[in-house]
């Protein structure tokens, strides 16, 4: 009785600590297990204490719940270049508005000071292998606010100026939350990782993942580009210190296996396992690297490997999962092994990996990489090293690049450059850290991670059926106190049909069937229309005025929004500003 009892307790505190979440996707909580794959047990794992705690990974939780029921699984197979494309945008619009909604209902808790604020969103960019007419992916990026309404309110306001005012800068922004006695966390989100394979119908690997610091990146405009990324475990660049050696993304790799094999005496150079993207697309940009390891006598992983204990593994995306597999393991026959991660990331992906270090135990080196990346890592890590302001610019681009440059190529990187620099980037810097990224040094991070399917790198199972309309939803926190797996099991209370509407945005709905002109308008509407067309087509939006969006409707290309659906956008937020003119005073339309 006293077992049962317990774990009665256990699921009632998590159903009231996460109740704004559960009551929003109309959900039950019928079980939550619990299990520390690293440290060791105790109340609160984060800065953000227990109960916001459960909160988020119910919301990470519910958010690959939604994704992996509602996301058009597979449903990309075997179609057009176009077709699976759309499948990927709708896959992505359901997992960002599914976390952007369960962030704003939890976050109605907060202390009365403090917000969420995202700061870096995974999708603003085409990655390897596509092509910009794929445009931008719906996500969760630079400016978002989660707070109480007041807060919220002073925060957006200062993230219009970010966009506006160019002699607004971070310094100013830190100096005006410090003044107001503001917490503001940063987030870096990328709401379905492994986008490509979930669309596809692949077997493992799509996730989404949440990171929370306590404090804002230090980022000062929207901003995805390349980063180089070399993640070793501590003693391998422990033990180079020692011999006066400097580790870092610029290192030879020889030099990197020297320091390998002298922090573990025992390793052979063939057990040396190396992770990056791979693939014929990346080619051009990492061949070289490739074949640095592989004169070093290293095993750069090919697609489909298997990991002792966990799956196979895939190379084709997905950079975040890996690091946690970062340092030494030994074989069922006694041979020593070290697994680690080298190449490059988008930003976000970056920036979470790093962040891993003092909990996994690691230490990872970063490079600036443009958003073009289109040459050979060796020269892309010299661009951000540049000064675009210098008259000498356009003679160093050239002698960087090795050839001849048209005044339009030159005008392009220092455009880059320029953006890259006004964002906040640690442009210039040779040896970039994640401290890089936020004003106080020591940063403490909550990540957060739920999964859609298993995950070869660490075991973790993906969302399973266990009864008519219950799934299992397997969750990890992870933070310097360790590493927590939570699986909780959810049921839907309403019809497939209708959980489908209640994880749909409202824009989906109405371009699905749904007549917005009989529906009864809430005046959350308002806000939940705001929210949407951030996340759907963030590139397509200006700023205006405290509180203003404009919507450019000629700057959505049809491979983000098919032309009967930006269309039907076009009436339904003309029909909402005709007859709600005070709830949209915010929107206008060119």
């Amino acid at each position: 009785m006293t077992a049962a009892r317990s774990r009665r307790d256990l699921i009632a505190q998590w159903a009231f600590d996460a109740r704004p979440v559960l009551g929003r996707f109309h959900l039950w909580l019928e079980d939550v297990e619990t299990r520390w794959v690293q440290g060791e047990e105790r109340p609160e794992l984060s800065f953000a204490g227990t109960s916001l705690e459960h909160a988020l990974v119910t919301a990470i939780g519910v958010t690959a719940l939604g994704t992996r029921l509602f996301g058009r699984y597979g449903e990309g197979k075997g179609l057009s270049k176009e077709a699976a494309n759309r499948v990927k945008k709708d896959a992505d619009a359901v997992s960002a508005y599914a976390l952007s909604e369960a962030l704003w209902y939890l976050t109605r808790n907060l202390p009365e000071n403090h917000a969420i604020m995202v700061c870096l969103g995974e999708g603003l960019m085409p990655k390897g292998g596509e092509t910009p007419d794929m445009g931008s992916n719906p996500l969760l990026g630079f400016g978002r606010v989660y707070a109480r309404p007041q807060v919220a309110k002073f925060l957006e306001r200062r993230v219009h100026r970010f966009i506006n005012d160019k002699d607004y800068d971070w310094k100013a922004f830190w100096s005006e939350i410090g003044a107001a006695r503001m917490t503001v966390w940063g987030a870096a989100i990328d709401t379905l990782e492994n986008t490509s394979r979930f669309a596809k119908g692949s077997p493992t690997g799509p996730l989404s993942v949440l990171h929370l610091f306590d404090q804002p990146i230090r980022v000062a405009k929207p901003y995805e580009g390349y980063v180089g990324c070399l993640a070793l475990p501590k003693a391998v660049v422990e033990s180079a210190a020692d011999a006066c050696v400097l580790l870092d993304f610029h290192s030879p790799r020889q030099l990197v296996m020297d320091a390998i094999r002298k922090s573990y005496p025992g390793v052979e150079p063939e057990n040396v396992h190396v992770w990056t993207l791979g693939g014929p697309t990346r080619v051009p940009r990492i061949g070289t690297l490739w074949a640095e390891w592989t004169a070093a006598g290293a095993h750069v992983i090919e697609d489909g490997w298997k990991l002792p204990g966990g799956g196979a593994v895939f190379t084709e995306s997905g950079t975040y999962a890996p690091t946690f597999r970062v340092g030494p393991f030994t074989d069922s026959r006694g041979k020593q092994h070290v697994f680690l991660t080298d190449g490059y990331a988008a930003s976000a992906e970056a920036i979470q990996a790093a962040s891993l270090d003092t909990l996994l135990g690691t230490r990872t080196s970063l490079s600036l990489f443009t958003s073009k990346f289109e040459g050979s890592y060796e020269v892309e890590k010299q661009i951000l090293l540049l000064d675009e302001r210098k008259g000498s610019f356009p003679d160093q681009l050239r002698e960087v690049l090795g050839r001849a440059l048209d005044p339009s190529e030159v005008l392009g990187y220092a455009e880059m450059l320029r953006n890259a620099r006004e964002a906040g980037m640690p442009v210039g810097k040779k040896r970039v850290t994640v401290d890089d990224f936020f004003q106080k040094k020591e940063v403490h991070v909550l990540a957060l991670l739920g999964f859609m399917l298993p995950d070869p790198y660490s075991g973790a199972a993906g969302v399973e059926a266990v009864g008519p309309a219950s799934y299992r939803v397997t969750t990890r926190a992870a933070s310097d106190n360790g590493i927590l797996e939570t699986a909780l099991t959810l049921r839907l209370m309403e019809s497939v049909d209708v959980s489908r509407l209640v994880f749909s945005p409202l824009l989906d709905r109405f371009y699905k069937g749904q007549d917005f002109r009989t529906r009864p308008v809430k005046v959350s509407d308002s806000g939940r229309i705001r929210n949407e067309l951030q996340t759907l087509c963030s590139e397509a939006l200006t700023y205006f005025g405290d509180n203003g969006i404009r919507v450019h409707f000629d700057r959505i290309d049809e491979a983000v929004l098919a032309s009967d659906k930006k269309e039907l956008i076009r009436q339904v937020l003309t029909w909402y500003k005709e007859h709600h003119p005070i709830w949209f005073n915010w929107l206008e339309m060119e």
